[in-house]
């Protein structure tokens, strides 16, 4: 190998036997399966070859992906970062390719954290699409399947139509420009295509608006017809509006003048009024004065009447004031009589208690029996007391039992509900199987002894997270089988729920001697220094029957769980321990003994996430609970009873109290009677001596009254002279008030017969006065009137306010009618005429317009068209030679050494040119036929029609056949000969040999796992050897010279 790495460098005097891009080294750390490896090719056919699963395979996994391949290609994962070695989070890829003067080395660093890689050529920083430029210029193609058949894509070559296998072999084989001509001319064929249809169509199109625009034409003509009948309709109407504003104008001059002449009348007519003015003028003076003098004498009146008001509400006052003095007496009188009545009241009930208390006889003595009485109620207040003490004590443990009760059954209600969560999962799963549980819950009777529920039901995991290991390690069938104790059980179950019910189920039998607690090989304490920290067994409860089965099928109690420290040492495990079956964190390990090779054989597989066992329950916790609430209930019917009698006691107890009590109520007022009399008479006495000391003089208080009443009275004499006097003020104010209305009076009238005799004067004037106010009127009217028409027609000419007007108007307007009637009468004749021409608008002629317009620029763009389309015939013939005699060569050689092949295994094969039609170039494509059998005739290579050795066979020779012609730089074949038998594999490596080892050919990668006895080789060839296990050697302890000369010298010891 070290010799092919020498010839593998850049060389500068001679030539070297490398083509240019040609691997020269391939390195790998952390990579599959490989820690650190260094893999130098040969320049011809490098024969790979190891037993499944040493590592071949991931030699070509480098390859594809330290040359920018995508990992989807290689058909084993789509995540670069899968390909780095399992607990390692880098590896580096390196390829050294040859290119002279100086090799060529691409790096990646590909990282597991976001599946990122970094890229270095010549150990220099560089981007993706700078290796694939650089990959690309030496014309390698991992994703070509003439170049780079991967063993997962081995199948796939011969799934490639014609057309894919045509172009991977111009990639492949063809000259740079081949592959390049058939791209072109599939661009230009469909650009062709589309110009020629886009041709037809405008074509159809142009046509179609010819004929249109012939339609146009007679409504054009006919709509300018009609235009000049509305030019002159508008301007009829445009002089219309000027007339009629000179018609205004005039009328609006001769109603100024009317309105001038009376104006000056009206002047005359107010010079005549202007004396009788003046004397009316006076009268109202006259009026005013005695108004104000009329106002100031009321105001007067109206404040001495105020005062008149004020002084006889006094009065009514003091006569309140005299009737409530004589109120007071007379209840003062009242209550004389009324205290005089109570004193003889309280005399006759002192009387009456003192008769019954002089007849009442000495009472006996009643001490002792009170006494007694008292004796037998606190005996009983004692004995209540106690029965409350215990009522309490008893109500205080059922509140206590009752909290516990409800504590538990919340618990079981949580229980129940992970049951039912583990349920719904078994019925959305396997219907069946839950159909069957419902029946089985409602005829448990119908077996003799216990039956289990579904294992998913039954297993309860102590810890959710362990659920992966035993949802891996047991099946799916057994975890929905349901578990009997004795196989007629099981028998009886099966006839109903299959044969009848025709339900798809599962049960098992436990075995007849229970298994549940049968030790495992070593204790888990010897198991610690590698990882393990329990068994399966211990990691779930189950019933008996469940977990006796389970051991026994599946060994629960003998197969450990590890953690990642038993998965980074999982090789020591395998090797000391000696154990069939174990579990790392996320992994299963099956570790078994060869029959043939006596050697350890590993398998391991990643852990699925568990998907029913997720949720569990604690039995012996379900249990322990169901019996707390049994022993609670019967608890709480013990207290009820107790409870019961005491409050009957309590009843009986309350009877006698109160029969006591009612007792003692009768001796104490017996005893309390005579002092309650002698009291209340006591307190009657007093009361009478209190109503003698409260005596009314009412003598007295008559001549208060009157001293009184006398000084209110004296008040009230004052308040009537006061009145009168002010009654004296307000008689000749009353009479100048009638004086004052009967000048008003005169006055009035005065002015009434000045006003009459002015208004006969004023009529003329007011007719004038309204006969300038109407001119007024018209006048502004006219103005306003003449303004508007004067807007109007500079609107209809479209003129602004301060334009002159037009010179084109004025001579327009003098071949036109001057007055109104006219104009009318010639505008609805031409507006007649107008109407005759219907269904026309100027959008005709601008339709004409644009359609003529359209025609031209169409006929100069189809011409265009034209020129494109003929030019690209012309490109299309000029590029269809070339590339067609190109082809024809290519596939010429090809068919010559892929029929020379065949014929060499007594068989036929033939590759030609297949193409539907000659101008759809994207059709075109290689057709491979085969003939394997003299019997049979040629027939097209099919994934179907043909064996997978045939397939395997063909795809063999026909990339043999394109070794020679290759112009890429190497090839990769991942064991192709699997499916071939041993005349066939022979002879396809005696030719791949023959073809690969010939001079300046390209380079070939053959990997296979096994190679026949006695097969022709080639000092040209380089086999590598890929060894694994746990006796390798380190990559820097292999040295080649040593171990040649160690087998020198134990070959002359053997000698000697």
């Amino acid at each position: 190998m070290a010799a092919a790495w020498e010839k593998g460098k850049a060389v500068e005097n001679g030539e070297s036997p490398f083509v240019l891009g040609s691997i020269v080294r391939i390195f790998m750390k952390n990579f599959l399966t490989y820690t650190v490896c260094e893999v130098h090719p040969g320049p011809n056919l490098n024969v790979v070859v190891g037993a499944n699963g040493t590592g071949k395979s991931s030699i070509v996994c480098a390859i594809c992906l330290g040359l920018a391949g995508k990992p989807a290609f290689l058909g084993r994962a789509d995540k670069v970062g899968l390909f780095v070695k399992q607990g390692c989070m880098k590896a580096v890829v390196e390829i050294e390719l040859f290119k002279s003067p100086e090799n060529i080395l691409i790096t990646r660093e590909i990282y597991v954290a976001n599946n990122t890689s970094v890229w270095f050529i010549n150990k220099k920083p560089a981007t993706l699409k700078t290796v694939e430029e650089q990959i690309a210029a030496l014309n390698i193609q991992v994703d070509n399947l003439c170049q780079f058949l991967p063993q997962d894509k081995v199948g796939e070559f011969t799934r490639l139509s014609k057309t894919e296998l045509l172009e991977a072999t111009e990639k492949s084989i063809g000259s740079p420009e081949m592959y390049q001509f058939h791209c072109e001319l599939k661009n230009f064929r469909e650009k062709e295509r589309e110009l020629e249809n886009f041709f037809r169509e405008k074509n159809t199109s142009l046509e179609k608006m010819k004929q249109r625009v012939e339609r146009y034409k007679q409504d054009v003509e006919r709509y300018h017809e009609c235009k000049r009948h509305v030019d002159l309709i508008e301007m009829l109407e445009r002089k219309r509006p000027w007339v009629e504003y000179e018609n205004v104008r005039e009328q609006h001059e001769e109603v100024k003048q009317c309105r001038n002449q009376v104006k000056k009348e009206l002047k005359c007519l107010r010079e005549l009024q202007a004396p009788w003015t003046r004397k009316i003028q006076e009268a109202e003076e006259n009026l005013n004065n005695l108004d104000m003098k009329t106002r100031d004498n009321t105001a007067e009146i109206r404040n001495i009447s105020q005062k008149c008001k004020e002084k006889q509400d006094a009065l009514e006052m003091k006569d309140k004031q005299i009737e409530e003095i004589n109120q007071a007496f007379r209840m003062k009188k009242d209550e004389e009589t009324n205290r005089q009545k109570k004193i003889y009241q309280t005399q006759q009930i002192i009387e009456e208690w003192q008769s019954e208390l002089d007849t009442m006889t000495v009472c006996e003595n009643l001490q002792p029996q009170i006494d007694a009485v008292n004796t037998e109620l606190k005996k009983l207040q004692e004995e209540k007391a106690n029965i409350d003490n215990n009522v309490s004590d008893l109500r205080a443990e059922k509140t206590n039992q009752e909290r516990e009760e409800k504590r538990i059954i919340d618990r079981l209600g949580q229980l129940n509900n992970i049951m039912h969560v583990k349920e719904e999962k078994l019925k959305q799963r396997f219907r069946d199987t839950h159909s069957a549980l419902l029946w089985l819950r409602n005829n448990k009777d119908k077996f003799k002894k216990k039956t289990c529920e579904p294992m998913m039901l039954e297993i309860n995991m102590k810890d959710s997270r362990h659920a992966k290991y035993v949802e891996n390690h047991i099946s799916s069938n057994d975890l929905r089988a349901f578990v009997f104790e004795c196989q007629e059980d099981m028998e009886t179950f099966l006839v109903e729920v299959r044969d009848r019910q025709n339900l798809r189920v599962n049960a098992v039998c436990a075995p007849d001697k229970s298994c549940a607690e049968i030790l495992p090989s070593r204790p888990i304490e010897e198991l610690h220094r590698y990882g393990f920290y329990s068994y399966l067994r211990e990691l779930f409860d189950a019933p008996s029957p469940v977990m006796s089965y389970l051991c026994y099928q599946y060994r629960v109690h003998d197969v450990p769980v590890g953690t990642q420290k038993t998965r980074d040492m999982i090789e020591r495990v395998i090797q000391e321990t000696n154990l069939k079956q174990i579990y790392t964190a996320e992994e299963r390990y099956v570790i078994k003994m060869s029959s043939y090779t006596k050697q350890t054989i590993t398998s391991n597989i990643c852990l699925k996430d568990a998907q029913y066992l997720t949720s569990s329950v604690d039995t012996e916790e379900r249990g322990q609970l169901e019996n707390q609430r049994q022993n609670i209930s019967n608890t709480l019917k013990s207290l009820d009873a107790r409870l019961t009698a005491l409050f009957e006691r309590q009843k009986l107890l309350d009877l006698k109290d109160n029969k006591l009590r009612q007792e003692k109520k009768a001796l104490l007022e017996r005893e309390n009677r005579r002092r309650q009399l002698e009291s209340k008479i006591g307190v009657k006495y007093d009361s009478l001596r209190q109503l003698e000391q409260d005596a009314i003089d009412l003598e007295k208080e008559f001549q208060l009254a009157n001293v009184k009443i006398k000084e209110i009275n004296k008040q009230k004499a004052e308040l009537v002279t006061e009145l009168m006097h002010l009654m004296k003020r307000i008689i000749p104010l009353n009479v100048d008030k009638v004086d004052l209305a009967f000048q008003m009076t005169r006055v009035t009238a005065k002015k009434n017969r000045l006003q009459s005799e002015y208004k006969a004067g004023t009529v003329q004037l007011r007719a004038a006065q309204q006969r300038l106010h109407e001119l007024d009127n018209k006048k502004q009217h006219l103005y306003d009137k003449c303004r508007e028409l004067m807007k109007q027609a500079q609107h209809i000419c479209r003129l602004r306010p301060d334009q002159d007007f037009p010179e084109e108007f004025q001579v327009a307007f003098q071949t036109l009618p001057n007055t109104l009637e006219e104009i009318d009468a010639f505008l609805n004749e031409e507006k007649t005429r107008a109407s005759c021409f219907t269904g026309l608008s100027s959008s005709v002629v601008e339709e004409y317009n644009k359609q003529t317009q359209e025609i031209q620029q169409l006929t100069e763009y189809l011409e265009e068209k034209r020129n494109e389309l003929n030019n690209y015939k012309q490109n299309i013939s000029q590029i269809k030679e070339k590339w067609i005699n190109l082809l024809k060569v290519m596939i010429e050689q090809i068919n010559e050494k892929f029929s020379k092949f065949f014929s060499s295994m007594q068989c036929v094969g033939e590759v030609d040119l297949h193409k539907e039609n000659e101008e759809e170039y994207e059709k075109y494509g290689i057709r491979i036929r085969v003939k394997f059998h003299s019997s049979t005739e040629l027939h097209e290579l099919t994934p179907y029609y043909h064996s997978g050795g045939e397939k395997t066979v063909s795809t063999m020779l026909y990339l043999m056949a394109l070794q020679e012609l290759n112009r890429c730089p190497f090839r990769v074949v991942d064991e192709i000969n699997q499916g071939m038998d041993p005349t066939n594999e022979r002879r396809v490596f005696e030719m791949v040999v023959e073809t690969a080892c010939k001079k300046r050919t390209s380079q070939y990668f053959l990997i296979t796992p096994k190679l026949l006895q006695n097969l022709t080789y080639n000092d040209k060839m380089t086999v590598l050897f890929v060894y694994n296990g746990p006796f390798m050697l380190e990559t820097y302890k292999w040295n080649l010279k040593c171990f040649k000369k160690r087998q020198r010298r134990l070959s002359n010891i053997t000698a000697s």
